[in-house]
């Protein structure tokens, strides 16, 4: 017997803690390849990352049966543990935003997860695809 097949796809969206601008281009590397690497274990696949200096966007396609808070909670909890050190200070916000992409939109989201730097410099936002702790 065949298992579902399924095209689930989820942008999410989270800042650093009040907003610091925590995410230096010095781990941003470091940081995404640490987020893949946890998709992976997850059987999660990391369609695109991207972000700036204060929070960060993940395009995730994912299974029925994983359970996205969890999902979250993973992916956070791991990079908090690995680059808050000792003297250096590394948190993420408690919240996040979720959204739903349909397989006709993927393309449109990934490109805009990609150009995270270039929107946020040129003011080319998409409010439907940013998350902030104003909205509800």
């Amino acid at each position: 017997m065949r298992g579902p097949w399924t095209q689930l796809h989820v942008h999410l969206c989270w800042s650093t803690w009040d907003r610091l601008p925590l995410i230096s281009q010095e781990i941003e590397g470091q940081l995404f390849a640490v987020f893949t690497a946890k998709c992976h274990e997850l059987d999660v696949v990391p369609v695109a990352l991207g972000g700036t200096a204060d929070h960060v966007h993940l395009l995730l396609r994912f299974r029925p049966t994983t359970a996205l808070a969890v999902l979250v909670q993973h992916l956070k909890g791991t990079t908090s543990h690995l680059f808050n050190e000792p003297h250096k200070f590394f948190k993420w916000q408690g919240a996040y935003g979720a959204f739903t992409v349909s397989p006709s939109g993927v393309t449109t989201v990934r490109d805009y997860v990609l150009n995270q730097k270039e929107h946020h410099a040129r003011n080319t936002l998409v409010s439907e695809m940013e998350y902030t702790n104003e909205q509800p």
